[in-house]
């Protein structure tokens, strides 16, 4: 299939050896990336010309030449003329691109006037590793470089909040000539995967088991396979999960995979967000077409919608978000209750062999919330819309007594729940983040509990097989796994998301899952 977009994939090669880069550098070629950049300030005992003929010589890509002093992030620490006469001597020796700092720029074009080799093009950087400076002091920096008579700009600043990256978005779509534009850290991380959305010239990616070159820059792998990024244009809708934390999320893996397997237009991303309304501010273009919510903005963001779907608006959280095309309004909506109370309801089918459908299993059962969040607030309103019997328990007791209040149950401490006897054929819901990843062995109940429950439910899919389930299991209990809960909102949201027939969407979690 022909690239939707002409941004190059960069694969920065790290290592003390030229023999290491050799291989990273075939390694770079076989993986699919379109160049390598050859980071001199990384090898040991380095000699200029012995050195960047075989790297040079043997190169199965285009090569960026880049030797980064310590003053600009870099390992070099030795004098500049020196550094840049090396520089010079890898344009000599035939290097693709060579990329100069801007603060010494100046010093390097005098010296190559007249004697730059055609085929050489020169980037001219400058990186910010504190702040991402406002969209004029970009704009004025774009301009400062390209008066250096640099073929291609290069600015790459710290992301301190991911409203950052929308500044350089604006700068890339708005500038006249090749510019590499980049966030670095977590909350940069967009601005590398959406680059060839906005028309960026090159984007940088990491070979498997090798070193960053930078904060925050993905993998190789990940963004050909999961980000599909060959195929981002103009045109391609933007849409991503909102939450903190978001690194441990499948929904890239999901969401991605099952827009590529029905030919829908769309990439998923991460966005790590601090401050729901002002992302929602940001962010208000109809390019970012929608997204998925999560802890710990699931009621903050409901505050920030136009309208709610009636089930969203009766649980009072959201874990969707659409933007209606017709006129841009941001509509909620809740599929973790789906999610949640259909795959209960279809492992306790099982477990009390009920082949109708007419009643659901929960009906006339008690069924304990942990937790008194968004999700919590979703799955006490599902199971009691079931006709369950709600108790919340969470560790704020006054807002495990709110909800309780919405939803006609009762409340206690989540202490308190060590104690309590339930019924028999009650059923235990997880709702919080309790044993998610890194916290694996984190558990929000005691295993001795856990023998007074006939199913236990567990929000938590990273990992798969959480502390609460495995002990639930090895005391008898029936355990429903939240990646159950994941793949069926999933589903729903991949309706909302492209407006597909559900068999399609269907076929496709299916067949991505099984």
């Amino acid at each position: 299939m022909e690239p939707a977009n002409a941004t190059l994939l960069c694969a920065p090669l790290v290592a003390p050896t030229v023999e290491e880069m050799l291989l990273q550098m075939n390694k770079a070629n076989v993986s699919g990336a379109d160049l390598v950049e050859i980071r001199l300030d990384t090898l040991s005992n380095f000699m200029p010309h012995e050195d960047l003929k075989l790297l040079l010589g043997n190169r199965p890509l285009p090569a960026i030449v880049t030797y980064r002093p310590k003053w600009e992030g870099g390992q070099y620490e030795g004098d500049d003329h020196y550094r840049l006469d090396t520089l010079f001597m890898a344009m000599e020796l035939g290097a693709d691109y060579i990329d100069v700092e801007l603060q010494v720029v100046n010093d390097f074009m005098s010296s190559i006037t007249r004697k730059k080799p055609s085929k050489s093009k020169v980037i001219v950087s400058s990186h910010n590793y504190q702040i991402t400076p406002s969209v004029e002091e970009l704009g004025d920096l774009v301009a400062r470089i390209q008066a250096t008579g640099a073929d291609i700009v290069k600015i790459s600043t710290m992301a301190q909040n991911i409203t950052d990256v929308a500044r350089m978005f604006h700068v890339l779509v708005h500038c006249q000539v090749p510019i590499i534009g980049l966030l670095m850290g977590e909350k940069g991380a967009i601005s590398r995967l959406l680059c060839p959305r906005f028309g960026g010239y090159l984007t940088y990616a990491t070979l498997e088991g090798v070193i960053k070159s930078a904060p925050g820059q993905p993998k190789l792998k990940d963004m050909l396979s999961i980000y599909n990024i060959r195929q981002l244009g103009r045109d391609t809708k933007i849409y991503g999960l909102i939450g903190n934390p978001v690194g441990h999320s499948k929904a890239p893996i999901l969401h991605n995979e099952t827009f590529k397997s029905v030919g829908f237009n769309a990439i998923f991303v991460l966005l790590l967000v601090d401050d729901v309304r002002e992302f929602l501010d940001v962010y208000s273009s109809p390019d970012f077409a929608g997204f998925s919510v999560t802890i710990p903005h699931k009621e903050e963001a409901l505050r920030h919608c136009d309208e709610l779907d009636p089930i969203a608006k009766s649980i009072g959280a959201i874990n969707t978000i659409i933007r209606r095309p017709s006129d841009g309004k941001l509509v909620g909506y809740n599929t973790d209750c789906l999610g949640a109370i259909s795959a209960i309801e279809h492992e306790m089918r099982g477990l009390f062999s009920l082949k109708g459908e007419a009643e659901s299993p929960l009906a006339g059962r008690l069924f304990v919330v942990i937790g008194a969040g968004g999700a919590g607030k979703a799955f006490a309103y599902g199971a009691k819309e079931k006709g369950a019997r709600i108790i919340i328990a969470n560790r704020s007791y006054d807002r495990a007594k709110i909800l309780a209040g919405l939803v006609g149950g009762q409340a206690m401490s989540l202490s308190d729940l060590e104690n309590f006897r339930p019924e028999e054929e009650s059923i235990l819901a997880n709702s919080t983040s309790v044993g998610m990843y890194p916290d694996i062995d984190g558990t929000p109940i005691s295993k001795e509990a856990l023998r007074r429950y006939a199913v236990v439910f567990d929000a938590v899919y990273t990992p798969k097989d959480t502390r609460l389930l495995r002990e639930a299991e090895e005391v008898g209990a029936v355990v429903v796994s939240g990646v159950e809960m994941f793949l069926r909102q999933a589903f729903r949201q991949f309706e909302l998301f492209t407006d597909s027939p559900s068999n399609n969407g269907l076929d496709c979690l299916g067949v991505f899952f099984s």
